[in-house]
């Protein structure tokens, strides 16, 4: 009979010992962390960092200082581009993102993004903030690689101010400013998972308009001196930059939560921290003397602050100074990381390893190619070639003002032909060949603009995913309805009044099933009762808009008047309509009146399908 005797003292440490040396070994062991912040229309020029002496950016500044700073990063023009290159390693262009509303910036669902990566390699993946590559699934976020995603997925959002926002398929009105409401989210999930590897997507939704900062940054600004001024300082408004640096005080405030958040939770050392941003500046303002802003192809619209922190593995204080971009943060993270990329199409990014690690060997000169309605430069480590195919030496010139392809017609040449090869092999030859057809502007000769047709539907009903949202933005007005403003993107349509207006949506529906409609609505109490129908090919559901509901436009968002073109926003409540069958198949759900009794049918910001069975 065998018998069971308590372990010695000795015996017990030297088990404890052995569990101890296990944990660290599992520690060591452990694939990185990897969090990362991305600006909305941030400059390189609008953080201490890079030399602005009006504001206070320790935070941010903190991971370039502790790691790496990327002197000569280049993103896109706008801002759904740039994040679906930070997506996918691949030019934006290649995978159908073609501008940012109206359904321009989705992002093909056959294109694989570094969240697939990672979370095919056991991390768990979290976006929190502004998604702008699609909303419906499967261009929708948890579709794309992330487990859970809380923000919008539109291109800019009209409320800042106690925002109604998406958490994992569901609208949400929350209480709070949408950055710190982000964060909140971003660091609850760096808390919930910090047992295991995760990949934390933040992308920020400032200094992007509408000009909305909590009164104690505002505080801190207004009527504060600026004593540096924009390349264009005729065109600045002071007051837009004033509130534009406040709200990156702010945000560097919500960097720092995360920050401390990896410290206090013992992550700092296993974490890769990046911070970069989506174009240039939206405004005016300092930005070293570089030509463009948010928009152009030229120096100051695409060169981007750009850092990385890893502790133990970056060196404090490296400086990567060959040209670097946004299509090089998949290949490089997924490389730090030990993860191995999903999906097979060619990458147009670099891995920049051997730069942030300090590998041996001479780094391959490069170029980087920039594309913005149809309008294409072309970057060097020396040279840009811009987009009316002027030259331009950035080492010797770096605001692009003298034209130097006369006097050096080789170099002029060759990224003539560099540019020409680029668009026959992003676009084909014969939208390529629309390009270099001439056109005049107000700036003068510039190459020719082309359209890259856009045939893709409105996806609507998967099982995996059965709500689906079908916002103004996306859809058609006709006859007299119009949008609430000239930015799609976070409007509603008016002005419906008649029978002969309608509202359509190029839709495919994935799936036969019976589907609820609720309709996002507003409607004057004297203009209730107009019988509406929504049909879909065979399909009919008619109802009544009842009862009125005419909210005034919020009037807690804006610290300064927001720009021409931006709605103001209102409370927005659910007409549920009712259910229909959908049957599988394209065509256009069209939104229209039967009978209109008084001035108005009703103002809609959206129309919601949600598969039932």
């Amino acid at each position: 009979m065998r018998s069971f005797l308590p372990p010695s003292p000795f015996a017990a440490l030297a088990l404890l010992l052995s569990a101890a040396a296990s944990m660290s070994a599992a520690e060591t062991t452990r694939p990185p962390n990897v969090v990362v912040f991305l600006a909305d229309d941030a400059g390189w020029g609008d953080y201490a960092i890079n030399g602005n002496t009006s504001v206070r950016t320790p935070n941010i500044d903190s991971i370039g200082r502790g790691g790496a700073r990327f002197d000569r990063f280049f993103v896109c023009a706008v801002c759904a581009p740039t994040r679906a290159e930070f997506l996918t390693g691949r030019y934006h262009s290649r995978g159908g993102v073609r501008g940012v509303s109206t359904g321009l910036e989705r992002l093909n669902t056959d294109e694989k993004t570094l969240a697939d990566a990672f979370k095919a390699a056991g991390y768990a993946t979290g976006a929190f903030g502004k998604w702008h590559n699609g909303s419906q699934w499967p261009y929708h976020p948890q579709a794309r690689g992330f487990d859970e995603y809380y923000g919008y997925t539109a291109g800019h959002w009209g409320e800042y101010f106690d925002p109604p926002v998406e958490h994992n398929g569901r609208m949400i009105r929350e209480k709070g400013y949408i950055v710190d409401l982000c964060t909140d989210r971003a660091v609850n999930f760096i808390e919930r998972n910090r047992n295991k590897p995760f990949f934390c997507y933040v992308p920020f939704t400032t200094p992007h308009s509408p000009w909305s900062v909590p009164e104690k940054y505002w505080d801190r600004f207004k009527g504060r001196s600026i004593g540096q001024k924009a390349t264009e300082a005729d065109q600045e408004n002071l007051d837009q930059t004033r509130c534009a640096l406040a709200m990156l005080e702010n945000q560097d405030d919500n960097v720092g939560r995360v920050l401390a958040k990896l410290d206090t939770l013992g992550l700092r050392e296993n974490t890769i921290v990046v911070y970069f941003s989506d174009n240039g500046p939206n405004t005016w303002r300092w930005n070293d003397g570089m030509k463009g802003r948010k928009g152009s192809v030229d120096e100051g619209g695409i060169r981007s602050p750009a850092m990385l922190r890893w502790p133990g593995k970056v060196k404090p204080g490296t400086v990567v100074r060959d040209i670097t971009g946004a299509i090089d943060l998949l290949p490089t993270l997924t490389s730090l990381a030990g993860v191995t990329r999903v999906g097979t199409k060619p990458l147009d990014g670099a891995d920049l390893t051997p730069l942030l690690l300090g590998g041996s060997g001479t780094w391959p000169e490069r170029m980087l190619f920039s594309h913005q309605n149809g309008q294409v430069s072309v970057r060097t480590p020396r040279y840009r070639l811009d987009s009316r195919g002027a030259l331009f030496d950035l080492q010797a010139d770096p605001g692009q003002t003298k034209d130097l392809a006369a006097a050096q017609p080789a170099v002029a040449a060759r990224l003539e032909q560099a540019v020409a090869a680029w668009r026959v092999d992003v676009f084909g030859a014969d939208i390529a060949a629309k390009a270099v057809e001439p056109r005049t502007s107000k700036k003068g000769k510039t190459r020719g603009t082309f359209v890259v047709p856009d045939d893709r539907p409105y996806p609507v009903g998967y099982r995996e995913f059965p709500w689906t949202p079908l916002p103004a933005r996306d859809g058609v007005p006709h006859g007299g309805v119009r949008r609430s403003s000239s930015a799609p993107n976070s409007s509603y349509f008016v002005n419906w009044r008649t029978t002969e207006d309608r509202i359509t949506w190029d839709i495919e529906v994935a799936t036969s099933g019976t589907y609820e409609v609720v309709i996002d609505y507003t409607c004057p109490v004297p203009d209730a009762g107009s019988e509406i129908e929504i049909s879909f090919r065979d399909a009919k559901l008619a109802g009544k808009v009842a009862p009125g509901w005419d909210p005034p436009l919020n009037t807690n968002q804006d610290t300064l008047r927001r720009p021409e073109g931006e709605s103001q926003m209102k409370e927005f409540r659910p007409l549920n309509f009712g259910t229909v069958r959908l049957e599988k198949g394209r065509g256009e759900l069209t939104l229209r009146a039967l009978r209109v009794p008084g001035q108005s049918v009703m103002d809609v910001r959206r129309v919601n399908l949600t598969l039932k069975n």
